[in-house]
């Protein structure tokens, strides 16, 4: 198949998990194949990256290792733990295929489930973060924390590890992103570079925006404090929202003001998160960009 043609079936609810793992490790494989033989000074570093490996969690986890360790953060340490924990929680690797497919149907630059799995720095971050979210869970605080420093020095994108974030996650670009520690991301979610879900001071306690599914939020936007974006709904690019923000609502400015929504969408009306629509809910507002 040609590099840039996009095909994706669709996914069923009788399709299991590990049918569906299945079929995107078989288009990896083979798009791997195929970048190795049109570009034989990859070749190498597709084999040990995905050729070599006998199952998609083999290759992430080496893949992680590779761009995490450093001289005291051993790779066959990181491989081992990165390994672990995805092969004993079958929902973290569903969570792993869901955002291949997020990137791979949203971002018409990801050529490839392999581009998306070895050049996606949003889409690494994520996954490793997954990995200090499970440790963080299991009360292993400072492997945790020093795994997040970690991930935020080499991928510029800073999670908190006890931030708990859905599957089916677009982090386009994904530079700058900063998500704080009591922050909640629901499924379907696509949020550009320079986004923070921040708190509004030195207050503890739950002080972090809580997103809901489908919801899409523009580049250089700032949420702060203990808020509720709601489902399906759109933040601008540059706006600063310090309030609830209701379902299929667009938020836009610096402070944010709501426009449009709609409280029930029709069955077939796309998802702002799914489609990456950035235009407003509402007439008048149409031919506004985020």
């Amino acid at each position: 198949m040609p590099a840039g043609e996009l095909i994706v079936p669709p996914q069923c609810a009788t399709e299991s998990h590990d049918d569906d793992e299945a079929w995107v490790w078989g288009q990896i494989k083979t798009e791997a194949h195929r970048d190795a033989e049109s570009e034989p000074a990859l070749a190498s570093y597709l084999y040990s990256t995905i050729l070599s490996h006998s199952s998609l969690a083999r290759s992430l986890s080496f893949h992680l290792g590779n761009k995490l360790c450093s001289s005291t953060l051993l790779s066959t340490l990181l491989y081992d733990l990165f390994l672990n924990t995805l092969s004993s929680d079958v929902s973290l690797r569903a969570a792993v295929v869901a955002d291949l497919r997020a990137a791979r149907v949203r971002d018409p630059a990801c050529v490839s489930f392999s581009h998306c799995l070895l050049n996606y720095k949003g889409f690494l971050a994520c996954q490793a973060h997954r990995v200090t979210h499970k440790l963080w869970a299991q009360k292993r605080l400072p492997l945790a924390l020093a795994l997040h420093a970690r991930i935020s020095e080499v991928f510029s994108v800073d999670i908190h590890p006890a931030a708990t974030i859905g599957k089916g996650i677009l982090f386009d670009h994904a530079t700058g992103v900063v998500v704080g520690e009591t922050a909640v991301i629901g499924n379907n979610c696509s949020i550009l570079h320079h986004v923070t879900l921040g708190g509004t001071g030195k207050a503890g306690g739950n002080r972090h925006p809580k997103v809901g599914d489908g919801v899409l939020i523009g580049a250089g936007a700032t949420i702060l404090g203990n808020v509720k974006i709601g489902d399906g709904a759109k933040i601008g690019a540059g706006s600063v929202v310090l309030i609830d923000v209701p379902p299929r609502t667009t938020a836009v400015g610096n402070p944010a003001r709501l426009v449009g929504g709609k409280e029930k969408p029709s069955e077939n009306e796309d998802v702002p998160g799914e489609s990456m629509d950035h235009t407003s809910f509402i007439s008048g507002w149409s031919d506004y960009i985020i």
